[in-house]
């Protein structure tokens, strides 16, 4: 039985992995429900850009978007 306690433990103290650019990134939601994070939103979205491939804006050529290689 207390092999089980202890797992539990652990599982509570695992922090999740994050990307490098992330780390120290925390997000909570208050009791109103607003959303907290430790990280300024506009840093997050400069995250985003750079990193994630947004489909809708993949063939567009009036934007400057670097393309990836690799992908259609």
């Amino acid at each position: 039985m207390a092999k089980k306690s202890e797992d539990k433990e652990k599982k509570e103290e695992q922090k999740p992995r994050v990307h490098d650019d992330l780390k120290g990134f925390d997000i909570n939601i208050d009791s109103f429900g607003e959303i907290k994070t430790s990280f300024d939103i506009d840093k997050i979205n400069d995250f985003l850009n750079k990193t994630v491939d947004d489909k809708k804006l993949r063939d567009r050529d009036d934007l400057d978007i670097p393309k990836k290689k690799g992908k259609k």
